[in-house]
């Protein structure tokens, strides 16, 4: 048997919270390795939805057990919150059944404040974030004076580390015409929500030591997508961690070796939220019926996505940074009745063609995507669960898409339903 990391290979809303539940029914332990509650996953389970932002998608089933690793930045207050909700759902969470990394470095309402000046700033650029502190709270981590989970068990030391902290975000706030922070009530907020998070926090790379020697299966669950990782995508409207495969190792506590099989969820067309390069975005009747067909709106906040055609240089890209084995191709009903579908093969920017996205904003900016264009399908995919159920021509476009990106389809998913899913490789499987 092997591992299992799932990663977005487009630019987040892939369609990764079904997914990961349906590979999550079969794992022992589920691992969110980066990213913060910035992350949504919609999953709906004997007719019960389920929106969480971060909590790994374990957490609703029953004998599994979620982690919270430590390239996760926590917002102590956001978690708790979530996991009241989900209680009042009938799902119980406690020490047995959730453990988070005590290196896991916090967010905080200084995190938070300051995502929402700079976001709100009538100067610089905008960035196009949740505004709810991951940024920033990930810049305290590099610059090392971050307060993670460990350091609330220690009250007597935690005045000092915060003082370190705030000597950084105070010259900020005073430099933005804003109020400082006092130190003292941001100790007390701390102290408050501490025994609601300790009981939880443990050794998280000893814990997955330990589910390898005893040959469990871990599911390493990524957030957001490929495109939107820190070094390899569209930068600078980009999340501030790696959001590649690589990272499940590194922000879990695990060795490279330890993660087996990386599946890429890829939508069958392209969505993004937010600010930057999107090449292939629609802004006709076209991408308005994709968007209103998919029901394109963010999980966590609300907000329209943008839609366009399935970028195959793109995803190609992403198989090769992401360590891609294979894809799970998402949201292909939303495709049945057009008469024609288009795939972007390549990049013309001024007499310049690309088969790959080049890495300066300025250049991203001026993309005209160069488009293959395919034959739609009059019968429906919608809720196949074999490829005897699909239309002949759908067949042929899932397979040219599997050229084109050069990773081959391992689960195809046709409805929001995780029993609308059709196997075709088992990534637990060597």
């Amino acid at each position: 048997m092997a591992n299992v990391a799932v990663i977005g290979a487009q630019w987040g809303d892939e369609g990764k919270g079904k997914i990961v539940d349906w590979l999550s029914a079969r794992a022992d332990v589920v691992v969110r390795f980066q990213g913060g509650h910035n992350a949504g996953h919609t999953l709906v389970i004997d007719g019960t939805t389920y929106k969480l932002s971060l909590l790994p998608s374990g957490i609703v089933r029953k004998g599994k057990l979620s982690v919270l690793g430590n390239g996760v930045v926590i917002d102590p207050w956001a978690l708790t919150e979530e996991i009241e909700k989900i209680k009042q759902l009938g799902v119980g969470v406690t020490p047995e059944n959730l453990v988070i990394a005590e290196n896991a470095s916090l967010i905080l309402s200084v995190h938070r404040e300051l995502d929402h000046m700079r976001e709100t700033s009538n100067s610089g650029t905008k960035l196009g974030t949740t505004r709810r502190g991951i940024g920033p709270a990930y810049e305290d981590k590099v610059g090392r004076r971050a307060i993670r989970v460990a350091d609330l068990k220690n009250p007597a030391g935690l005045k000092a580390k915060i003082e370190r902290l705030l000597s950084h975000h105070n010259a900020l706030r005073r430099g933005m015409g804003v109020d400082e922070v006092d130190g003292a009530q941001l100790e007390s907020e701390l102290t408050a929500i501490a025994p609601k998070i300790l009981p939880f926090a443990g050794p998280v790379w000893r814990r997955l030591e330990e589910a390898k020697k005893a040959g469990q299966r871990v599911l390493f669950e990524g957030a957001q997508g490929a495109m939107l990782d820190i070094d390899h995508g569209t930068y600078p409207y980009v999340t501030s961690s790696n959001t590649v495969a690589g990272q499940a190792a590194a922000g879990s506590g695990c060795g490279p070796h330890d993660i087996g099989f990386v599946l890429g969820i890829v939508k069958a067309y392209t969505t993004r939220v937010g600010e930057g390069p999107f090449p292939t975005e629609l802004h006709d009747e076209v991408g308005e019926r994709i968007g209103k067909i998919g029901a394109e709106f963010g999980t966590v906040t609300g907000r329209k996505r943008r839609c366009g055609w399935f970028d195959a240089v793109l995803v190609r890209q992403t198989v090769a940074t992401g360590g891609i084995d294979g894809i799970a191709l998402t949201k292909l009903d939303v495709l049945d009745g057009f008469d024609e579908i288009k795939v972007c093969v390549g990049y013309k920017v001024g007499d310049k063609t690309y088969d790959y996205l080049p890495v300066d904003s300025n250049d991203q900016a001026q993309i005209t995507p160069v488009y293959e264009t395919h034959e739609g399908w009059r019968g429906t995919t919608h809720g196949a669960r074999s490829w005897a159920d699909l239309p002949a021509t759908a067949i042929k476009y899932i397979r040219r898409i599997e050229e084109l990106i050069g990773a081959p389809v391992a689960l195809l998913s046709t409805s929001p339903r995780r029993e609308d899913t059709i196997l075709v490789r088992d990534p637990f499987v060597r």
